[in-house]
């Protein structure tokens, strides 16, 4: 594990680097050595570190760790015959927070990012104290899962023949559609890639961290609800008041109903926490505020 000092606009942050089988994970902490809180471990994917930018300002009574997954950002792979699956993200979270001091920490993990923080505490529930997993696309779970599988490996099929632009726009269609997936999604016309501001050419390239590394594995997991509803963790799910009706928001609700729970609205969609990182607006302000009440809650 090797530290460099990082300017930031908040809390002056570190980098660190960190060796996990088949790859070296990079995450960067702000730390308060005043507070008393755990440690808040915000995850995407495959969204890396700096999609936390904005969310990580509004927390700065407290240590905040953010990480880029395999593959994503900085963190490189080192074997590519290593799958990215969210039990190996789920093994790398658990390396990285022993790192950190073993936890328990609070852990806010959003899209993927949910879907491996389910991983984790399922395996690790010693290691989190409160999860939040904000929109998982646990695909697994809906009620309309085989037209959703089916779509979803339609959207796989195209990237491999068509490549990222014209697999991103079928991507946008898919998790923006309102209400159950249709039999014959995969039937339809294909959307413009140019209507989203994405190439229209194929450059060759079948390695995106999306497309090609987390899509199939990050849907298709079935979490372990025996191992979740049994652990010391409190498991919370989050979906945006903004996206209700799509796949991540109906996944979400699905996996709250499975875990005997309600699902706490959120300010925003499913990306209500940014705020301009990707050229994406939400409203981090309001989203802290709603987390800051979850992470503070009664167990």
């Amino acid at each position: 594990m090797t530290g460099t000092e990082k300017g930031a606009t908040m809390i002056d942050a570190k980098r660190y680097t960190l060796d996990v089988p088949g790859a070296v994970l990079h995450y960067d902490v702000r730390e308060v050595e005043a507070s008393t809180d755990p440690i808040l471990l915000m995850i995407g994917s495959p969204m890396d570190a700096s999609g936390f930018t904005s969310l990580a300002q509004r927390f700065q009574d407290r240590t905040v760790v953010t990480y880029d997954p395999r593959g994503a950002g900085r963190s490189q792979r080192t074997d590519t015959t290593v799958e990215s699956t969210p039990a190996r993200h789920a093994d790398d979270l658990h390396r990285l927070i022993s790192a950190l001091g073993g936890g328990p920490v609070d852990v806010f993990a959003s899209s993927g990012g949910a879907v491996n923080g389910l991983a984790l505490v399922a395996r690790h529930p010693e290691q989190v104290r409160v999860l939040v997993a904000h929109e998982p696309p646990a695909v697994q779970v809906l009620p309309d899962r085989e037209q959703a599988l089916a779509a979803v490996m339609d959207l796989y099929r195209t990237y491999q023949r068509h490549g990222y632009g014209t697999a991103m726009a079928k991507f946008i269609a898919l998790t923006s559609w309102l209400g159950e997936i249709p039999a014959d999604f995969a039937d339809r016309p294909a959307p413009n890639p140019a209507d989203f501001g994405l190439p229209t050419d194929d450059d060759g390239s079948r390695d995106d961290v999306l497309l090609a590394q987390n899509l199939i594995t990050g849907t298709h997991y079935q979490p372990d609800f025996d191992a979740l509803r049994a652990a010391s963790t409190r498991v919370v799910i989050g979906v945006g008041v903004e996206s209700e009706g799509q796949l991540a928001y109906r996944a979400g609700v699905a996996v709250a109903e499975r875990l005997g729970t309600k699902p706490v609205v959120f300010p925003g969609g499913h990306a209500g926490f940014l705020g301009g990182e990707f050229g994406m607006q939400g409203d981090p302000d309001a989203f802290a505020a709603t987390l800051r009440q979850v992470l503070s809650a009664e167990d």
